[in-house]
């Protein structure tokens, strides 16, 4: 029998999970704050011209609301194999099991990406500089742009505010429509 196993999506895990989950809830992870620290050089971005994507940056007193996924039984290792090729394409993340308090009451361990803050692809740039960084950027999944919007879209419809990914959004609209003229 396998273990049951549940992963905390807080970025594109939300609105691309890449696996159909038995189970989905509401969840928050405590210490954790939700933040474009990790540049991208395979997925949004490229090595000449990185782009951002979101990690799990440790902060004390800190809360990331996000997504719960447990995994259909029988599953699981194939689903762990699959967030392992996509999640761990450099070592910027490492894989944790972490303690998701769910809407529910219930409090699972999930598997959980965070930025390793020893990393080269760990940054910080005020909001203004990661709006340019990403209005700009493009990798093998596509526009940088995409995958803000879809995050952002995400959030809002599982009513998760996130100010400085709403504002990000705005900006970076902005930003295009200066582009285009």
């Amino acid at each position: 029998m396998n273990k049951t196993l549940w992963v905390f999506g807080y970025g594109s895990l939300i609105w691309n999970p890449g696996f159909v989950p038995e189970e989905q809830a509401l969840g928050r992870l405590k210490g954790w704050h939700r933040s474009f620290c990790m540049t991208s050089i395979h997925y949004r971005g490229t090595m000449r011209n990185p782009g951002l994507v979101l990690a799990l940056d440790a902060q004390e007193n800190a809360v990331c609301a996000g997504v719960a996924l447990r995994a259909k039984a029988g599953e699981e290792a194939q689903v762990l194999s699959y967030l392992r090729a996509r999640e761990l394409v450099s070592d910027a993340y490492e894989e944790r099991l972490l303690p998701v308090a769910l809407a529910d009451g219930r409090v699972v361990e999930a598997v959980t990406y965070v930025i390793d803050p020893a990393n080269t692809q760990y940054c910080h740039h005020p909001l203004e500089d990661q709006a340019q960084i990403i209005a700009r950027s493009c990798g093998k999944m596509g526009p940088n742009c995409e995958y803000l919007y879809n995050t952002a879209q995400h959030l809002g419809r599982l009513g998760i505010a996130d100010p400085d990914l709403d504002w990000l959004a705005a900006r970076v609209r902005h930003l295009a429509e200066e582009a285009r003229g």
